[in-house]
């Protein structure tokens, strides 16, 4: 590459092809990004939709956004970007093997971006709108898979597009020599800047029938060296097995308001508390994790140094409900080699988040459509990137998520399995109760699915589900599971049905 070298005003060298608006560089320099272009109004937005056969859903970049200025985005113009001159050598120069420098391109900001903790942004004019003609071949985009995946993956696209097409099959032949790049080399975190100006922390704990672990949360809250100016805890304990007198909020030394749920569902129990917060920033934690002294103080001071607004920690699951920080140091410590980078968060947790207030208003709140199912987490993280905002990952602030067998808002999702008189219909199910056939999957994973993902990603979803569900036995279990083929589509239609009428009602935060 033929690189233009520009220094920014806070020091950061900016190496750059084309002609960029050097002003904007400059402030974006300051920002999350590494790695900036305009591809997406240059005629790169979306291309290489064969990316469907890997990622299929989940995969919060696979479709570009609509409508907005500032994004993440992997679909990289080679011949107008910019990135920093730490992160080009980190990452190395663009892959010569392939055949087109656009997929060159691809492949870098693609790698860099899902594997090696680099944030490749679109930003609006500052490169001049230039329309390119993106066309990739056959051969290129196999080489891409191999590449990138597990050779499987490729196998499967050639299947999918039809084996018996001579030049898939060919292009498939030649890209078998590539073998997967190493994805070793990561873009360091930055170092964290001491936080600046006093910022004021709400921090939300909604919980059931964990009265106990909600008091251990609280304790680790109090134990902060960066203290939140106000929890809120939602419990939805059931009048008789709440133990009033253990929630006292002059023990603490920052303000804790204890409200009863009389709602159902975690969205529902999040929503009540974010109503209730002032701080500049929201923290969200489940009910049973532990949190060490330096948690709140790490999340404040990524955004920070990144001069970003939402970031998603570290979810460490124990090993059982009785482990403690000191176990949660011994798995950093076997982590450690992995934990290192940052990037663009690929998922979120309402066990461990942090968004601005500003941010939080402006989604209004959780969709409660998901209440007594399963991808609300998902969701809220998704819903803030479609804003335009890049959701960090933060490997400084790690908790120990303890998952007790019983208790938590799960409780009420558990009984979206049980079938007859003994089961309590679940939100989801509207005016229509589940009745002889159970969905599957989840109506709320499917509404998920229908909200944000498009008609062809759906189709390939549903072909992959069923594939999974034949591959994923045993062969000598095939032909129980071909019986029960029938019942599984009809239970796939159900869950179908169910996230149409959720998508008919549209979000709803109250």
């Amino acid at each position: 590459m033929n690189f233009k070298t520009f220094k920014a005003s806070n020091g950061s060298v900016i190496l750059y092809a084309g002609t960029p608006d050097l002003n904007l560089l400059d402030t974006l320099a300051k920002g999350e990004g590494d790695i900036w272009h305009s591809s997406l109004d240059q005629g790169f937005k979306n291309c290489l939709p064969d990316i469907i056969y890997q990622t299929v859903v989940y995969f919060w970049y696979g479709n570009d956004f609509d409508n907005l200025d500032h994004c993440v985005s992997w679909r990289l113009n080679p011949n107008q970007f910019a990135i920093r001159e730490s992160v080009w050598e980190t990452l190395g120069a663009f892959d010569t093997d392939y055949l087109n420098p656009i997929t060159a391109a691809l492949d870098f900001a693609f790698n860099g971006m899902r594997y090696q903790g680099a944030i490749p942004l679109h930003v609006k004019g500052l490169f001049p709108v230039k329309i390119e003609a993106v066309s990739l071949t056959k051969e290129d985009i196999y080489t891409f898979y191999f590449k990138s995946f597990k050779r499987s993956q490729a196998l499967y696209m050639l299947l999918r597009k039809g084996v018996w097409k001579f030049r898939e099959l060919k292009a498939y032949n030649y890209a078998r020599q590539f073998k997967l790049k190493p994805k070793s080399k990561v873009v360091a975190p930055r170092p964290l800047e001491a936080i600046e100006g006093q910022p004021s922390i709400s921090y939300i704990i909604p919980t059931m029938l964990r009265q106990d672990f909600t008091l251990n949360l609280l304790n680790d809250l109090e134990h902060q060296t960066y203290k939140p100016t106000e929890v809120v805890v939602v419990d939805a304990t059931p009048e008789d097995k709440r133990v009033l007198s253990l929630y006292k909020p002059e023990n603490y030394s920052f303000k804790v308001t204890f409200k009863w749920q009389t709602s159902k569902g975690s969205c529902r129990a999040r929503n009540e508390a974010i109503d209730l917060c002032t701080g500049d920033y929201i923290v969200f934690g489940d009910d049973d994790i532990r949190i060490p002294p330096e948690f709140i103080e790490n999340h404040i001071r990524l955004l920070q140094t990144y001069n970003a607004e939402a970031c998603n920690g570290l979810d460490i699951r124990a090993d059982h409900q009785q482990q403690t920080l000191e176990d949660l140091d011994v798995k950093l410590k076997a982590f450690d080699s992995q934990r290192w980078k940052v990037g663009a968060a690929q998922s979120f947790s309402n066990a461990n988040s942090c968004v601005s207030k500003r941010i939080v208003d402006k989604l209004v709140g959780n969709d409660i459509n998901y209440d007594g199912g399963y991808g609300e987490d998902s969701d809220f993280g998704m819903a803030i990137t479609k804003l335009g905002v890049t959701v960090l990952h933060n490997p400084f602030s790690a908790n120990l998520h303890l998952k007790p067998p019983i208790g938590g808002y799960r409780f009420w999702g558990t009984q979206a399995k049980i079938k007859g008189k003994t089961r309590k219909q679940q939100p989801w199910e509207l005016d229509t109760p589940v009745k002889h056939i159970v969905p599957k999957p989840s109506p709320t994973i499917m509404y998920q699915l229908h909200k944000h993902f498009t008609a062809r990603q759906r189709k390939e979803y549903k072909i992959k589900y069923f594939v999974f569900y034949f591959t994923k036995a045993q062969l000598i279990e095939w032909p129980i599971k071909i019986i029960k083929l029938p019942k599984r589509l009809l239970q796939y239609k159900k869950s179908v049905f169910y996230a149409k009428a959720l998508m008919s009602l549209g979000k709803r935060t109250k």
